[in-house]
């Protein structure tokens, strides 16, 4: 049975031609070593690195327990200075131990002249330390203006909660999945092939659930652009109705005529939208048809009667003036402006000045024609008959020639 070891001059070559494993135990003597001989050399530089440092750490414990107070519900300052504040202190307050303290070891090894050994060392703790610090950081100070802007009446609910929930989801999953490629590049690690594959991957992801983020993205256009709120009436397509939900999927509309409808956030901000409830006036249009028998001087004093009486009906008039040559009268136009945008309103005030035309017109002697069609008949030699007056004429002549 032949063996499988290898000949003895082989293997001692296969040894040979591997790297020597490295002494642990010998490189911890000589990281020793030489901290020693650097305590020993440069001590009074270390001592005064050691206070500045030390005032450093003492300034940022400060600053956190700053931010910490500013934070706190209900502070003095926060009631008098504002949301803004919040932010900050809510920023400062997420400054971590780990942080602080490398900040004191970086000084002291830049100011008192470190060995190469510990210089490694502390350079990688520290690139750590300021990576991950600016992440939370970054994290921090992105959601507090998130929910600086929506802290607001308008935003109230369930649907603002479970979009504060996605987006700090969103957030810090981006910041520190940045921080983890700016970290590993800093570490010397190649990225390259790291950001290629998550950029295939969530191009991958974004193609397969399109829809969904497409009716997300506008969820959060509606959130933070605001074209309306919860409550407020608008007309989108041929439908018309009152917001009652703003959801992540989609929206609903209560119609006028009582049914619920549901619709997709990205297919309602696609219509044009009229937010009724935004609107600050109310037009009224108003075509009066006076007749043509009207004498011209009550005709030129047309448009200042209506005028008047939209003034007296507490409108304002808009435009009030001759139209155009109608079938049957002369039409003048008015449009009244009722402020605001509440129909209780401006429906009564449209009665009144139907009803303060007509008085008007019947003391000034105007009318108001009906429809009418006028019909004239011609001879066959071209010469108009009379409907009423030629008519018993016409007959005798009938009766002659029979």
């Amino acid at each position: 049975m032949a063996s499988s070891t290898p000949p003895p001059a082989a293997a001692t070559q296969a040894a040979a031609s591997r790297p020597p494993a490295p002494d642990v135990q010998a490189q911890i003597q000589d990281l020793t070593n030489s901290t020693v001989n650097w305590f020993q050399a440069y001590w009074l530089q270390i001592l005064i690195a050691g206070a500045i440092a030390f005032a450093i750490v003492t300034a940022l414990y400060a600053l956190r327990r700053l931010g910490t107070r500013l934070c706190r519900p209900g502070h003095k300052h926060v009631r008098a200075r504002g949301a803004w504040l919040t932010v900050v202190g809510r920023v400062a307050a997420k400054t971590t131990n780990y942080f602080i303290i490398m900040v004191a070891i970086k000084v002291v090894d830049n100011y008192a002249q470190t060995p190469p050994l510990l210089d490694n060392l502390v350079t990688f703790l520290f690139t750590i330390a300021a990576v991950l610090q600016c992440a939370i950081w970054a994290r921090e100070l992105i959601l507090g203006a998130i929910e600086h802007k929506t802290a607001s009446e308008h935003f109230q609910g369930e649907t603002i909660i479970n979009a504060m929930g996605l987006i700090r989801l969103l957030v810090s999953v981006v910041v520190f999945a940045v921080a983890a490629v700016v970290l590993l590049d800093n570490l010397g690690v190649n990225v390259t092939g790291l950001v290629a594959g998550l950029g295939v991957g969530g191009i991958a992801i974004g193609l397969a659930a399109q829809g969904i983020f497409a009716d997300l993205f506008a969820a959060l256009a509606i959130i933070f652009d605001r074209p309306f709120s919860k409550g407020d009436q608008i007309s989108f397509g041929a439908s018309t109705g009152v917001i009652e939900a703003i959801g992540l999927k989609s929206t609903r509309i209560r119609a006028y005529t009582g049914e619920l409808r549901i619709i997709s956030n990205k297919s309602l901000l696609d219509m044009e939208i009229l937010n009724v409830s935004k609107r600050d006036h109310i037009r009224l249009p108003f075509t009066i048809g006076v007749a043509y028998e009207t004498p011209p001087e009550t005709l030129a004093r047309v448009p200042d009667i209506l005028k008047e009486l939209v003034e007296e009906a507490g409108g304002k008039a808009a435009r009030a003036g001759f139209e155009t040559f109608g079938a049957s009268s002369l039409d003048f136009a008015l449009l009244v402006d009722v402020p605001g945008a509440d129909w209780s309103v401006a429906h009564p005030l449209r009665d009144r000045l139907l009803v303060l035309i007509m008085k008007r017109f019947a003391a000034e002697g105007i009318s108001i024609p009906y429809p009418t069609q006028t019909t004239f008949t011609a001879a066959p030699n071209g010469e108009l008959i009379m409907p009423y007056a030629e008519a018993p004429r016409m007959e005798r002549q009938v009766s002659q020639r029979g």
